[in-house]
């Protein structure tokens, strides 16, 4: 038998033995958190060609005065005093300003870059399991250059964590919106990311995803998103692995939120309504994330699981008035996720 081969089967020994000696090793804490990419883009749909780049303008104008770089600290504070083993992020973007004649990049701001530097610089080791890239729209502005903005979702792992990852997939819904966009139809996406997750020779998967949002103006919104839900229930949701959902479901838990009642009506628990003290809400802010007074009053975030976990705490981070940046911005325009479980 070879060296490395010696070393690995000791440390497994290794690992056995402290996995039934500690239970604390079988705990696993986990994070949601839309980490809002900064503008709404809801000013460009419905213009014209002729407006259209004033109305980009605008929003990468928005963009900037979110200041990602700023709250990325106030986010990875969050982190820091949590740091949890798994991280789902949605809404971590990339914005760029292009040059029009040859599409190279005069700046770019790449959300997830940023993060991880801010964690590194708190002694945090974090690293990008799986990326799934959605919306992605390149579009005039004003004042001359193009403006790319690519939206994400992402999962973030601790590296020593003594978890192992295997079997990632990423995927866009097939259910979308179509936009009309400066005279052009977009494709609104959305997807999912997930991994099987190994802790103490236990093995389960967790998906991390962001759904349609739902608005009245719009009837179809609500039966995309319900489509969407019913794409991660059979495709990465087919499994008999133990299984946890998390993310942004844009669906309230308070009875009248059909995607949710959906999903609890498939198996899914609630960690937050198992654990969970108060009313959890975690969305939203306003869209400068500069308002005074906390304007959270719906509870979205979720992590959700199916199978043989023991939920030991779930709690709301980033809502707090002390969470804000010395620049007065909210974290993001919405509230995060933390939850211990322990799979049985």
């Amino acid at each position: 038998m070879g060296r490395l081969a010696i070393k690995a089967r000791r440390f497994k020994k290794k690992m056995n033995i402290v996995c039934k000696k500690k239970k604390s090793r079988s705990k696993l804490t986990i994070m949601t958190w839309n980490i809002y990419f900064g503008a709404e883009l809801s000013i460009a749909v419905g213009s014209t060609p002729e407006e259209l780049p004033q109305r980009v303008t605008e929003i990468f104008r928005q963009f900037q005065a979110t200041n990602f770089p700023v709250r990325a600290r106030a986010i990875a504070d969050q982190i820091a005093r949590k740091k949890p083993d798994i991280i789902g992020l949605q809404e971590a973007a990339i914005w760029q300003l292009l040059v029009p004649q040859n599409s190279k990049a005069a700046v770019t701001y790449d959300f997830v870059s940023i993060l991880l530097k801010e964690l590194e610089k708190r002694g945090l080791h974090y690293q990008a399991l799986a990326i799934v890239d959605t919306t992605d729209l390149t579009l005039p502005s004003s004042s001359g250059f193009n403006v790319r903005f690519l939206d994400r979702d992402v999962i973030l792992v601790r590296k020593n964590s003594g978890l192992k990852f295997s079997n990632i997939q990423t995927k866009n819904f097939e259910a979308f919106l179509p936009v009309p966009v400066g005279g052009n139809v977009e494709r609104l996406l959305f997807g999912w990311a997930s991994v099987d997750v190994k802790i103490c020779g236990k093995k389960f998967r967790l998906v991390n995803t962001h759904l349609q949002p739902v608005t009245p103006l719009i009837p179809e919104t609500l039966q995309i998103q319900l489509a969407q839900a019913n794409e991660l229930l059979q495709g990465p949701g087919a499994t008999e692995l133990p299984l946890v959902f998390i993310g942004d479901f844009n669906s309230n838990t308070d009875g009248n939120g059909p995607t949710y009642n959906l999903l609890v009506n498939s198996g899914f628990k609630d960690t937050w309504t198992i654990a969970g003290k108060g009313a959890g809400l975690t969305c939203c802010q306003d869209a400068d994330v500069l308002n005074l007074i906390s304007q959270l009053f719906v509870r979205i975030d979720l992590i959700l699981f199916r199978g043989d976990f023991k939920v030991k705490k779930v709690e709301v981070i980033g809502e707090d008035q002390k969470d804000r940046t010395p620049t007065a911005l909210w974290p993001s325009d919405h509230a995060g996720v933390v939850g211990t479980l322990t799979l049985k």
